[in-house]
């Protein structure tokens, strides 16, 4: 776990792995898109240009879920909202609000809306690869613990390890998963206020240190559901950039079997990203229980799942999106 890489000299500042591998993740998307794009449009600076907006809006979404997620931990300090540069952003939020921009800015600029989304969906994969990595090495969107031989543990003081050391009602878990004697909870922080909590690696004594780092009270092994989404959006990107060929191929023979009209593989982008949340929540052991054993993320999933069956519905009766006559003759050549 590496939530901060290294500090940038004189002006003190860390970078957070979550932060770089997102950058990181933009700038593959967005290669990805522009390579993509060349096959319906003259103009590539637009998805640029719409990649930028969407960056800006992709980290307000993000922190926005991310405070709504956590929003008891903001009651004592409104201000912290801000405070962006501690960490604390959800990928998921941030992916939502950057695909209502892109959409604005496509219909603004009156683009081949279609042609656009399909492009992106294959990009939005790619990025996600590189989304989740980041929340690997920040220690968020852990998993349940487990015996299996690829199992990770993190370390003292994690995400993983406050929920571990604590019961979780909202999680319907009435007992903590490892049982931590009482002499391991509660501090006086630099203030001189008690704090009920887990104590700070700095307040326990050596004993304390080498019985959580080697002893019987170290993290327990969980599920390392960060690579597993990582490397599930490396496999679906592959099969969305399947898709995508399929339907420029049909689009090129003027002939439309089911799901390859412009627009089909981001509607088929909804329907598996949306099945693998739903099925990688049951997996992981961050997000509370909303309704029933559902989480807010599977039931945006089954959201997504149903969006995407009605857009594919809806594309398969709607007439193909016809490209502008100077965009039509370059996809024509770029084939």
């Amino acid at each position: 776990m590496y939530p901060e890489l290294f500090e940038i000299p004189v002006i003190h500042v860390t970078v957070k792995s979550y932060g770089l591998m997102m950058v990181l993740g933009f700038l593959a998307a967005v290669t990805l898109i522009r390579y993509l794009s060349r096959s319906f449009t003259t103009d590539p600076q637009h998805i640029t240009n719409a990649a930028l907006y969407s960056l800006i809006a992709g980290v307000v979404g993000a922190r926005v879920f991310f405070v709504i997620h956590y929003f008891d931990s903001f009651r004592d300090d409104p201000l912290a909202v801000f405070a962006i540069w501690r960490g604390g952003l959800e990928l998921l939020g941030g992916v939502l609000l950057a695909v209502a921009v892109i959409l604005l800015y496509i219909r603004y600029h009156k683009l081949p809306l279609r042609h656009y989304l399909d492009a992106l969906a294959v990009g939005l994969m790619l990025a996600l690869v590189f989304g989740r990595i980041g929340c690997f090495l920040n220690g968020c969107c852990y998993g349940k613990p487990t015996e299996l031989p690829w199992g990770v543990r993190f370390p003292y003081g994690s995400f993983a390890c406050r929920s571990q050391v604590q019961a979780d009602p909202e999680r319907g878990r009435s007992e903590p998963h490892l049982h931590l004697p009482p002499d391991y909870f509660g501090y006086f922080d630099d203030d001189g206020n008690y704090r009920p909590g887990l104590k700070p690696w700095e307040a326990l004594t050596p004993q304390q240190r080498e019985q959580v780092t080697s002893g019987p009270y170290r993290c327990l092994p969980v599920h390392p559901t960060q690579l597993y989404t990582s490397a599930s959006a490396g496999l679906l990107c592959l099969v969305l950039y399947g898709f995508w060929r399929r339907s420029r191929n049909a689009e090129h023979a003027g002939r439309y079997p089911f799901a390859t009209k412009p627009g089909s593989v981001f509607a088929v982008m909804f329907i598996v990203y949306g099945v693998m949340r739903l099925l990688m929540e049951l997996l992981r052991d961050d997000n509370p229980f909303e309704i029933g054993r559902l989480t807010i993320s599977q039931l945006l999933g089954i959201g997504l799942v149903i969006l995407g069956g009605g857009l594919l519905v809806f594309l398969a009766l709607a007439r193909p999106e016809k490209l502008p006559s100077a965009n039509a003759k370059a996809a024509k050549r770029a084939k």
